[in-house]
C-alpha cells in the first residue's frame, strides 16, 4: 500500500492550485535529518468540485500503488506510488511543497475523473483502476510540470531584459522602478515581482551601479578621471552620496579602492 499522511491544514491548497508532497519513510527521514533519497509515495492535493453525494461520503479507494481519498472541503489527496511514475522525483521538484497554480480545463478533468471512479469504483476491476489513477498523476504531474517550468522560463526571461536595460542606463539618475517597468511594457508590481529574491529593484539597481564603479576605479586608462565623473557616469546624484554608498558594499572609499587595485 502507498503510504499516506493527512495533510496539515498549512498545505490545504486554495481553490485552483495544486500541492505535490513526498510521503513515506525516506521523505521523513529527508525531512527531519536532511539529505536525498527518493520518496516511496507522491501525493497530489487539489481542490476540486465534485457531487455532493460523493463528498459527504468521504470516499477513499486503496490499491497497491495508488489512494484516492477526498478529504472535506472538496480537496482530493491522490497517493501514487513514486516507483511507478514515469517522472522521476528530480524532475517534480519544481512542483514540489508548495501551491502551484493549474488551468481551469485541466481542474475540471481532474474533477469529472475523480467523480467518476469514486462513484463507479466499488464497481470496477481494482487493477485496472490503479492503472488509472497512476494515468491521472502523471497527466497532472505533467501538464502542471510544463506550465510551471514555461512560466519559470518566461519569469528568467523577462528578469534578463530588466537587468540589460539598467545597466544600458546606469548613468540616468533618473532611472527608477517605474522608469524600468514602463520600458518594458510590465507593471510595477509585476517588475517587482521578478526580483522577490529579497534584493528589490532599488538595492538590485544600486548593486550593478557600485560594480560599474568598480570596474571604472579599476581601469588603469581611466585612472585620470575623477571621483565625481564617475559618479556621475554610475548614475550616483552626487560624489558624496557615490562614496556612502560605495564604501557600504565595499568597506573602502572609491579613492581606496582604486589606488589598492591600481597597485595591485
Amino acid at each position: 500500500m502507498v503510504p499516506m499522511a493527512e495533510p496539515q491544514s498549512a498545505d490545504v491548497p486554495a481553490s485552483g492550485y495544486l500541492v505535490v508532497r513526498a510521503s513515506g519513510a525516506a521523505a521523513a527521514r529527508a525531512a527531519i535529518l536532511g539529505g536525498g533519497g527518493d520518496p516511496e509515495g507522491i501525493q497530489l492535493l487539489l481542490r476540486c468540485p465534485v457531487p455532493r453525494a460523493v463528498a459527504e461520503s468521504g470516499a477513499r479507494l486503496t490499491f497497491a500503488d495508488a489512494t484516492l481519498h477526498l478529504l472535506p472541503a472538496g480537496v482530493v489527496l491522490l497517493t501514487v506510488a513514486a516507483a511507478k511514475l514515469s517522472i522521476s522525483f528530480a524532475e517534480l521538484r519544481p512542483l514540489m511543497f508548495r501551491p502551484v497554480e493549474v488551468d481551469a480545463p485541466l481542474r475540471s478533468l481532474f474533477a469529472s475523473a475523480v467523480a467518476h471512479v469514486l462513484s463507479a469504483g466499488p464497481r470496477l476491476d481494482p487493477h485496472g483502476l490503479a492503472h488509472h489513477l497512476l494515468g491521472l498523476a502523471e497527466l497532472v504531474l505533467r501538464s502542471a510540470l510544463r506550465v510551471e517550468l514555461d512560466r519559470v522560463d518566461a519569469l528568467a526571461s523577462r528578469r534578463r531584459e530588466a537587468l540589460e536595460y539598467m545597466r544600458a542606463h546606469l548613468g540616468e539618475q533618473s532611472l527608477s522602478a517605474d522608469k524600468i517597468a514602463e520600458a518594458l511594457y510590465i507593471s510595477r508590481r509585476r517588475l517587482y515581482q521578478l526580483f522577490d529574491d529579497g534584493q528589490g529593484v532599488s538595492e538590485r539597481l544600486k548593486g550593478l551601479r557600485v560594480e560599474r564603479a568598480k570596474a571604472l576605479l579599476a581601469d588603469p586608462a581611466k585612472a585620470g578621471r575623477g571621483i565625481a565623473e564617475i559618479a556621475r557616469d554610475c548614475g550616483f546624484t552626487s560624489a558624496p552620496h557615490f562614496s556612502r554608498t560605495f564604501r557600504r558594499a565595499t568597506g573602502r572609499t572609491p579613492r581606496e579602492f582604486r589606488e589598492q587595485a591600481l597597485r595591485g
